[in-house]
Order: C-alpha cells, then sequence, then structure tokens
C-alpha cells in the first residue's frame, strides 16, 4: 500500500489516526507502547494522544514519510493493544509537526489560524445544536434553571461565536481605561480601534481581517491585567 496523493495536488497525509485506544491507560505508557508498535514502519516524528474527555481512546502517529503511515495502516490494521482491537486509518489533514517542519514559516501561521478558526466555528455549531434540543428555559449542564421567563432558543453563548474580524473584550478591571484598554491590542497586525465603554467593564477590538482577530483572540483569552491582574475574557463579537 502507498502513500495516497491528496486533492489539489497537497503532499500525501503522513499521519495515522488511531481510535478504539484503551481509556483506562495513562498517557506515558500508552506513548511507549505506541512507539513500540509503529516504530518498526519508519522514522516518527510525534505521538499525539490526551486525556481530555473528547480526546480520550484516540492517538496520532506523524511519520516523517508518509509511505510509513500507509504501510503500518495496512499491518497494524485490528491489532490488539491491551485487549482492544485499534482501528486505524489517515488523518483528515496534516499535522502541525509536518507542516512546521516542510512549510515556511509564514505557511505554518496561516494553518495555526485556519485550525484555531475550524475549532471555534465547530464548537460554535455544536452550541447551537444543543440550543435547538433544549427545552426552552432549561438550565445548562451543571446549572441550576434561570429564574424568570425563559429567553428563546437558538442564542450561541459569546464564548462559541464563529470567528470574525471584530473582538468583544470583557471583565476589564476597574480602573481601566480607554488608553489602558488599547495599549492591550494595539501591537497586534492588523488592529484598527478600539472602543472602551466606561461603567461596563468591556469593550470592543477591531481588526483589518478575521486571520489578525483570531492571532489576537488567542494571545490575550484570560490573559491577567490591572493591579490585580485579573483575567479577561475575549471572544469575538456578535456580528
Amino acid at each position: 500500500m502507498s502513500a495516497v496523493q491528496q486533492p489539489g495536488g497537497d503532499p500525501p497525509i503522513s499521519t495515522v489516526y488511531i481510535r478504539n485506544l484503551e481509556e483506562r491507560i495513562k498517557i506515558e505508557p500508552l506513548k511507549e507502547a505506541l512507539e513500540e508498535i509503529f516504530s518498526e514502519f519508519g522514522t516518527i516524528v510525534e505521538i499525539v494522544a490526551k486525556s481530555s474527555l473528547k480526546r480520550k481512546g484516540q492517538a496520532f502517529i506523524v511519520y516523517e514519510d508518509p509511505d510509513a503511515a500507509a504501510q503500518a495502516i495496512e499491518v497494524v490494521q485490528g491489532f490488539e493493544l491491551f485487549d482492544k482491537a485499534m482501528h486505524l486509518e489517515l488523518a483528515r489533514s496534516r499535522s502541525d509537526a509536518t507542516i512546521k517542519r516542510i512549510a515556511t514559516e509564514e505557511d505554518f501561521e496561516a494553518h495555526k489560524r485556519r485550525r484555531v478558526a475550524e475549532r471555534d466555528l465547530k464548537q460554535a455549531q455544536e452550541a447551537a445544536e444543543a440550543q435547538k434540543t433544549r427545552p426552552a428555559g432549561s438550565a445548562e449542564p451543571g446549572q441550576k434553571p434561570a429564574r424568570g421567563p425563559a429567553k428563546p432558543a437558538g442564542g450561541i453563548p459569546d464564548e462559541y461565536l464563529p470567528p470574525n474580524k471584530d473582538l468583544l473584550v470583557r471583565n476589564l478591571p476597574d480602573e481601566f481605561d480607554g488608553i489602558q484598554f488599547e495599549a492591550i491590542f494595539e501591537g497586534f497586525e492588523g488592529f484598527k480601534s478600539a472602543t472602551y465603554v466606561a461603567g461596563r467593564n468591556l469593550g470592543f477590538v477591531y481588526f483589518e481581517s478575521e486571520a489578525h482577530a483570531i492571532t489576537a483572540k488567542e494571545r490575550t483569552a484570560n490573559m491577567p491585567v490591572g493591579d490585580e491582574g485579573k483575567p479577561i475574557a475575549v471572544t469575538y463579537a456578535k456580528a
């Protein structure tokens, strides 16, 4: 089995996506076992496995050579690790490690921005779907039901709004003013202007493009500011 050329002439994927791993095994022993099995097929650049709820039971093996990934899938498919048969397939996109190795720094940064935007958009879509299926007036999981009239379903929480060129910044310190607020963002590429809403501890920041806003959001979310080092909340503004 040889590496599969991707649509549009992109280089073949060199990352193997693994499902159905034993979730009770700790990350380090799991990585060691995966390395022992998969290093037989070629040079491994990176093994990615996470303990978060959404990523449990999954892993990614990033090879230097796409042919190694294809061969590993063919040979290891269904092999039992910790009494569970592994399900293998090529990852849908190239890993950060692969992009960083073969692309320019500018292309790598663009790749990361696209990935962040795709993640944020997916979260927004999931949040919107959850709102549609939740009965009117019901609470989010783990929260007490809200009192008073129910709000219409279909709204997206601010933290899951899809990316756009404008940011909403909340939880600003009481002692802040417009100059201090603007100083947080004016150094970012693509910065256009900032509006501080006095008395409400919030403000809006405007960028030339969505990509610029994504970068600023990722680098300032939960940044400690002010005398007490209060973390600020940064989300995309509602379009």
